[in-house]
């Protein structure tokens, strides 16, 4: 009897959990909004090879959407007017990359500005402003090791 009663607060604290959450399955998009968007949507498109999406007609002269993973996307909209003021330690997006060596020579040939830095846990990473300052953080993927 007492493990049936042990069972069952269980049940009830696990089932209370998920009632205090909001059930979120995955990310689906990052909006920014922009002063430029035609800069933007050429640095986002054009300089970091990003994948256009389709935007509906009545929106297309204010919006930008760009793949950046499986689906994952960032939305650039038009209207901004403050300046974008931000560190390392600030705002930021961050995505890890296949490959931290070809993100850097990536952007070397491209003569894009960054800051390179090991993190305390030896991940390699890279931060780099877009048009407007937003940073945007390259972490090197490292797979999980067993049990994690």
């Amino acid at each position: 009897m007492p493990r049936l009663v042990l069972a069952a607060l269980l049940f009830l604290h696990v089932a209370a959990q998920a009632q205090q959450s909001l059930g979120i399955i995955k990310h689906n998009h990052l909006a920014l909004q922009v002063k430029d968007l035609e800069a933007s949507k050429k640095f986002y498109g054009e300089t970091l090879g990003l994948q256009p999406l389709a935007v509906p007609d009545n929106l297309k002269a204010i919006r930008g959407w760009f793949k950046i993973g499986p689906d994952q996307q960032i939305h650039l909209m038009a209207g901004r007017t403050a300046d974008v003021t931000n560190d390392r330690n600030g705002s930021h997006i961050a995505v890890f990359v296949e490959s931290i060596d070809k993100s850097e020579a990536f952007l070397k040939a491209r003569n894009i500005t960054y800051h390179a830095q090991t993190r305390f846990d030896g991940v390699k990473q890279i931060y780099f402003p877009d048009p407007d300052g937003y940073l945007i953080e390259l972490n090197e993927w490292k797979a999980p090791k067993p049990g994690q």
